[in-house]
């Protein structure tokens, strides 16, 4: 299926969408070093994760272009103390073969002011390296590097490393 010319239409997630969140959170589990992660997940664990979101009055957003589900993006809690309640984290992947088009900065765009409404003061991006792309569309939102954390995770015997970004909300 072509999506070429399709426009990329954000909307909040629903329970039907999980499914395609599950597709493009294992392609990446399998296919990236983005999530630490040796394993696919599965569908309940899908739906616990969108229950427990919606219960803490996170986001998740997903991006549509024609009926194929393209993209997501979340906001999910930094640390669970009760000082770090006006900081999120996000989390924003794509579909294999659907980058490089925009849609993770139209997540992001969606994200940042649905984060501010709910009292957010400060979102945080912790980006396992490499991942170029995601460094450059952070900046480009805002978001400045605040912290490396050289050989800090572990994929598939290797070590990695973490990089943090921070915006201001």
């Amino acid at each position: 299926m072509s999506l070429t010319g399709l426009p990329i239409l954000v909307r909040p997630a629903t329970s039907s969408d999980l499914p395609g969140i599950l597709d493009i959170l294992n392609a990446a589990i399998r296919d990236t070093q983005a999530i630490w992660k040796d394993e696919p997940v599965d569908l309940a664990s899908r739906k616990a994760w969108f229950a427990e979101r919606r219960r803490q009055n996170h986001t998740i957003l997903v991006a549509n272009m024609g009926d194929a589900l393209v993209g997501f993006a979340s906001t999910g809690d930094f640390r669970s103390q009760p000082g770090f309640r006006h900081v999120c984290e996000n989390s924003v992947y794509v579909r294999n073969g659907c980058t490089r088009r925009g849609i993770a900065r139209r997540l992001m765009k969606a994200l940042i002011p649905a984060a501010k409404r709910a009292g957010k003061r400060h979102m945080v991006a912790a980006i396992g390296l490499p991942n170029e792309a995601s460094i450059k569309l952070h900046e480009a939102l805002g978001f400045r590097q605040v912290g490396l954390m050289p050989g800090i995770g572990v994929k598939q015997g290797q070590a990695l490393d973490l990089c943090l970004m921070q915006l201001e909300l």
